[in-house]
């Protein structure tokens, strides 16, 4: 027999993960640097010939020194922050590139990052896996901070759920609201309310914080809110609106708000060299994260080189971290360059040099990470 039961978090965290972009790259999630080159050296045609493809690429190659033969492309921060510049301005470029082109544009830039991320993460990881095995094991008074765009990780929390607890995103879901128009999207169950656990199990509520936005959330500008759809981060090149699929046709269908049929647009922060945090969901990610870092004895960042432009990332540690905090750097690279940018951040840093691969199949180092005291 079943009771309801509240899932609640200690007052203190024993451990926060903060996952950068290495951690997925073992599954095949492309680096920053690589997002422009598969748009712009023609290995997905059907990317490059697409609408919005043909029209970024034009864009990019009339205002920047491309040389796909040499694999010579701009940065992907250096065509933001170009377009940032003018949409700031409220300029135009030229005749061709007004104002409104140049809104467009960023904006189905940031369509195409969302696209090549989904394309290279829409499978599972047996490395999430892994790392998710060692907190049910070890311990569980963890929560997550991850500046990653993909889902690998909740995808491999499935066989978890619900036993071994539920995933709390920190954010308030369309998906909880009892409303007839949202019924279909009522399968996300609110980790802050009672659940339903059978005598023999004792489920707990994982955080994880996406500071940078997430492929399967979708966000309505009309009703400040976002939708969660768990499997389907779709988005049509051409048209530029997120798709879904009915169950178990499979037929495909434009995502609009259920509630006052407005677009929805990307829920993901871009990279640039001046990040906007002025979306509200993003900013009560970031006052989550502040509360999960006062709260730690240990941060263990997971193949994140901490680089210049996450000035954002930067300023949000150096404002709450403690100064007794253990802090643990694993990264393949600690170069020079990186340990110095996690020394100022804090003289307590530990570096371990190996991939998120090579950690979470280390089960004694895991061990070690999860339970013993700094």
């Amino acid at each position: 027999m079943k009771s309801e039961q509240y899932l609640k978090h200690a007052p203190t965290r024993d451990v926060v993960f903060v996952l950068g972009a290495g951690a997925s790259y073992g599954d095949g999630v492309p680096l920053q640097r690589d997002i422009l080159p598969v748009l712009l050296d023609g290995r997905l045609p059907h990317l490059q010939d697409s609408v919005m493809g043909r029209q970024v690429r034009e864009f990019i190659e009339a205002n920047f020194y491309v040389n796909a033969g040499k694999g010579e492309f701009p940065k992907l921060e250096a065509v933001f922050g170009f377009l940032d510049y003018f949409i700031a301005q409220r300029e135009s470029l030229n005749a061709r590139y007004t104002y409104e082109e140049i809104v467009l544009i960023k904006e189905n830039l940031i369509k195409i990052i969302h696209y090549v991320v989904d394309e290279r993460s829409n499978r599972e990881s047996p490395f999430y896996h892994l790392f998710w095995e060692a907190i049910a094991r070890y311990n569980r008074n963890v929560s997550i901070i991850t500046l990653n765009y993909d889902t690998l990780l909740e995808q491999a929390f499935a066989p978890l759920y619900p036993g071994t607890g539920y995933i709390d995103y920190c954010i308030h879901l369309m998906n909880y609201d009892k409303h007839d128009a949202l019924r279909e999207f009522q399968f996300w169950i609110n980790p802050r309310e009672p659940v339903l656990a059978a005598p023999h199990e004792n489920p707990a509520s994982f955080k994880i914080i996406k500071l940078h936005g997430s492929l399967n959330w979708k966000y309505c500008n009309c009703c400040n809110q976002a939708l969660l759809t768990t499997w389907d981060r779709s988005i049509d090149l051409d048209s530029g609106s997120f798709v879904g699929y009915t169950q178990p046709e499979q037929k495909a269908y434009d995502y609009m708000c259920p509630l006052d049929g407005t677009d929805f647009q990307t829920l993901i922060l871009p990279p640039s060299y001046v990040k906007i945090l002025d979306n509200p969901v993003i900013s009560q990610l970031f006052s989550e994260a502040s509360r999960e870092i006062r709260a730690t004895r240990r941060i263990v960042f997971i193949g994140y080189s901490l680089s210049d432009g996450d000035v954002h990332i930067k300023a949000l540690f150096k404002k709450h971290l403690r100064p007794d905090v253990d802090l643990v750097a694993i990264n393949p690279k600690a170069s020079v360059s990186v340990r110095h940018r996690y020394s100022a951040l804090s003289r307590n840093t530990r570096f371990r040099r190996m991939t998120f691969e090579d950690l979470v199949q280390n089960e004694a180092f895991m061990r070690e990470l999860l339970i013993e005291a700094p």
